[in-house]
């Protein structure tokens, strides 16, 4: 039950917007555009949210990423917005992504409690089974899609096409 619950915030169910339908209908200069007194855009936004669910699901196969020393590594450079073709990549890397994290989601027990090597000091306080990542992954994700929502209100592109809570 737990994992079906988790499967659900993964897609943004419940009090949680959907992760990809907040970035799916955007075009590539939107998604660039900074909004003043924000720090990032929504591209940006959305490479850092690549950027730790790869991390992580590299993790969970067994590999070795290399931590960052310094969060600024888990941002895109400061560069102009990217264009149609990058979005589009970065869209479905996206999608693909989180639906990687909802298929391990629903594996058996034995797996969800694999114990999983930390790669950084300060993960050595953290449990650090398949499942623990996986729900720390789904409370980072939803803090950056409410970010999301946030720049597309400010940008004056909420509710996205696809459905959000506009209350």
């Amino acid at each position: 039950m737990a994992e079906l619950t988790l499967i659900e915030l993964l897609y943004g169910k419940g009090a949680h917007a959907d992760p990809i339908v907040c970035i799916e209908d955007l075009s590539a200069e939107l998604a660039g555009r900074r909004v003043n007194n924000l720090p990032h855009s929504i591209w940006q936004i959305t490479w850092h949210i690549n950027f730790w669910t790869d991390y992580e699901l590299r993790r969970i196969r067994g590999e070795k990423p290399r931590y960052p020393q310094h969060a600024a590594e888990s941002w895109p450079p400061p560069e102009p917005p990217p264009t149609d073709a990058e979005w589009e990549k970065e869209i479905t890397r996206f999608s693909e992504l989180i639906g990687v994290l909802a298929s391990i989601a629903g594996a058996d027990s034995y797996e969800l409690n694999r114990e999983v090597p930390v790669m950084h000091p300060n993960q050595e306080t953290r449990t650090s089974t398949v499942l623990a990542i996986l729900w720390q992954m789904a409370a980072h994700n939803s803090y950056h899609v409410g970010q999301i929502a946030l720049v597309r209100r400010a940008l004056g592109a909420w509710p996205p096409r696809g459905g959000g809570d506009s209350w």
